[in-house]
């Protein structure tokens, strides 16, 4: 076990990408290499580049909180950023890292830190990344209260998840947020797990003295469902698992299933858990249509995922 903290601790950095050929003619061996995941590694790029050339295809994109305290929140802001996707649905704590890395700084850690000296000098550890508390909980509290009595002193006494993003959006600012370019390119950000975070944590605070005060997640329902009614053709690029990933395929079902959908996952298949679940067990649910184009990647997001963008965006970039 490392004993020790660096008093010199490297700022986490999100990844910047710029569509490299070279990556691409690399993915586009791999695709054809026929060997293990490297061949399913190329055959989700081919997928993503056609769900994007599909303008008939409502793009889904989910994934958990937990990458966006890392470099991979870079990768996911460059999807939005650039209209890639159409809708993106998420965990709780996805506000929360956004939000903090806005206005606080997280730093490189190891995964062997000493847990205990960490809790004494007030610093979280997420697998290798470390969370000052002053970057997180404290700074949250200080910036969500006035922005809540904002939204209240505005007869503002409902609010939806994806109306609550968006605001969030406008709050952060900052080119470096998701919130602010989903806002900005009106892409709706859906939060079903809501209160399974920090910023749902203010948002049950401020409820104590403002008891009309309520969130509307079934609003969000309805808003779903009238994308996946209104919709030809839907497709998914699906990071990781749990209730973002599981959301994502629930309401597809209701249109006969996705027609295109990527799975990246490090989770095992055989405990039954949906995180492990490779997307074709989805087709027994008509989540995923028996004709789809899919795959299941099995690997870690944040080594996998600026590959695949990469490479896909080389290829959008000279189509």
């Amino acid at each position: 076990m490392v004993d020790e903290i660096s008093l010199k601790m490297k700022k986490v950095r999100d990844i910047e990408l710029n569509g490299s050929e070279a990556v691409n003619k690399l993915v586009k061996q791999m695709r054809n290499s026929g060997g293990f995941m490297a061949k399913n590694f190329g055959e989700a790029v081919d997928i993503l580049e056609d769900m994007i050339k599909d303008a008939s295809c409502i793009k889904f994109l989910s994934f958990p909180a937990a990458p966006i305290a890392t470099g991979l929140r870079g990768v996911l802001r460059k999807l939005v950023q650039d209209s890639l996707i159409d809708v993106v649905i998420t965990a709780s704590g996805t506000l929360d890292h956004d939000l903090a890395r806005v206005w606080g700084t997280y730093y490189e850690g190891d995964f062997e830190l000493n847990d205990e000296e960490l809790f004494k000098k007030n610093i979280h550890r997420l697998g290798n990344v470390l969370v000052p508390r002053d970057s997180y909980g404290t700074l949250l509290e200080e910036k969500l209260q006035p922005f809540f009595d904002d939204i209240y002193s505005k007869g503002i006494r409902e609010i939806s998840s994806t109306e609550l993003s968006a605001r969030l959006g406008t709050l952060a600012n900052s080119k470096s947020s998701i919130l602010y370019w989903a806002n900005r390119n009106n892409i709706p950000v859906f939060v079903p797990g809501l209160t399974d975070g920090a910023v749902g944590s203010q948002l049950w605070l401020f409820s104590q003295n403002h008891r009309d005060f309520k969130i509307n997640l079934l609003k969000d329902e309805t808003y779903l469902s009238d994308i996946v009614f209104d919709t030809k053709n839907s497709g998914a690029l699906m990071i990781g698992g749990g209730i973002s990933k599981h959301h994502t395929l629930w309401w597809n079902q209701f249109k006969g299933g996705l027609d295109f959908a990527v799975n990246i996952t490090s989770a095992s298949e055989w405990d039954g858990s949906l995180s492990g679940a490779a997307v074709r067990e989805a087709v027994s649910w008509g989540k995923v249509k028996m004709k789809a184009r899919k795959v299941t990647v099995r690997g870690e997001a944040t080594a996998m995922l600026p590959f695949m963008v990469e490479s896909l965006l080389s290829r959008l970039n000279n189509s």
